[in-house]
């Protein structure tokens, strides 16, 4: 945080960053390494399992979070769609963002997947929500926010490449 500008706890907040990931796909590399570098650089993040306490729901738990957040980083990989917690969570960073009135902000990562995955151009995350249309009525605001997402500049980053 810069100087002079107010702390998570002065400000309300309990969280700088909240990580929204699908943890098969990245939670013991990508995001374990990005967790503990923002934990050393003095950022408070909140990742679920070292965040969420025994014995408390969990859906109100991570909405908590969220919204006692500044900073969004959904880190979208292959299979980040077919987790119905990281759509749920999606959206109502869309949600908290936009009544924030510039006081919070969603940063994406596109590991492994394009920006136009995430847009629903692709069949990438496309045919993951049109399986998931027959049996949840949240798929349209997944969608919208998804799409909404996508279009904020972020960072591209392809395991292969250097």
């Amino acid at each position: 945080m810069e100087k002079g500008t107010s702390s998570p706890a002065s400000s309300g907040l309990c969280y700088e960053v909240f990580l929204s990931f699908r943890g098969s796909d990245t939670r013991y590399d990508f995001t374990d390494c990005l967790y503990h570098d923002m934990i050393e650089a003095g950022i408070i993040v909140f990742r679920d399992n070292e965040s969420l306490q025994v014995g408390k729901e969990i859906g109100g738990e991570l909405l908590r979070a969220i919204e006692n957040s500044r900073i969004y980083i959904p880190i979208f990989s292959k299979n980040y769609a077919s987790s119905n917690w990281c759509l749920r969570e999606l959206a109502y960073m869309v949600k908290c963002t936009s009544e924030s009135k510039g006081d919070k902000e969603i940063l994406p990562i596109f590991l492994n997947v394009e920006p136009a995955d995430v847009k629903l151009k692709t069949n990438l995350y496309k045919q993951t929500l049109l399986k998931r249309q027959k049996m949840c009525i949240d798929v349209e605001s997944w969608e919208k926010a998804l799409i909404e997402v996508s279009k904020i500049k972020g960072w591209n980053w392809k395991k292969n490449e250097g």
